[in-house]
């Protein structure tokens, strides 16, 4: 405990720590967007930053992208969330990560991994998944590879991706052992079909063909919270 009487910043070692909340209107509850915005003021002002995103489809109404250095500060815009008459229909847990492939790029690269500045200027269009490697018995076992197969397959992924560079900004958080899949990946691009295009790109990738497995996709852009909210219907108090 702090001599304040406050719990210690949960921290990971390296790196921050980042929550996807996928929210909608919730039930009958008029939505306070003037409470909601004042959390996101908060969590701002405690060093932590939150990317709000308008989504599009019926399994969101938006995004708010939460990373920073205490796990209890997203927890506390987690419950903002709910206390502002909106509903989490869904939410990705990870953390910023440099992996073991990349162990050999410039620090500032593995900086702007592990701490990154969000959203990226001139990348409005949004895009979210979570994805695995495949290890099902009798079929391509990414984790019975050598690890020089497994980092060669990862230098020509990479190369793939960075084809699409000034187009697309890709974040990669790891959540093994954290959530459902392996990683969170979160792009932001300069249009909506240099999304689609990237994605559709990196799957003929062997890394991705071969061993890749995806979840579900949320798709949006990224706009000022207020705006955000209010594009899902909420107003403020």
């Amino acid at each position: 405990m702090t001599t304040t009487g406050e719990p210690n910043p949960l921290s990971p070692s390296v790196g921050w720590n980042v929550v996807h909340l996928f929210c909608k209107l919730g039930g009958h509850q008029r939505a306070d967007a003037g409470r909601l915005l004042e959390a996101i003021s908060a969590a701002e002002k405690s060093d932590h930053q939150v990317v709000a995103a308008s989504i599009l489809g019926h399994k969101a109404d938006f995004c708010l992208l939460g990373l920073g250095p205490d796990l209890r500060a997203l927890r506390e815009l987690q419950t903002a969330v709910q206390l502002s008459g909106f509903t989490v229909a869904d939410s990705y847990v990870s953390l910023t990560e440099v992996s073991e492939y990349a162990a050999g790029v410039p620090e500032e690269m593995k900086r702007a991994r592990l701490y990154p500045v969000l959203p990226p200027a001139g990348l409005p269009a949004f895009c979210f998944y979570p994805m695995s490697k495949r290890r099902a018995p009798g079929a391509e076992n990414w984790y019975s590879l050598d690890y020089d197969d497994r980092l060669k397959l990862m230098y020509g992924h990479g190369k793939v991706g960075r084809e699409f560079r000034g187009r697309v900004l890709q974040l990669v958080t790891g959540s093994t052992g954290v959530d459902d899949h392996e990683w969170g990946v979160t792009l932001f691009g300069a249009r909506p079909d240099d999304l689609k295009d990237c994605v559709y790109t990196m799957r003929f990738d062997e890394a991705s063909a071969l061993y890749g497995e995806f979840g579900r996709f949320y798709s949006g852009f990224v706009a000022p919270a207020d705006e955000v909210l209010a594009l899902a219907g909420a107003g403020g108090e």
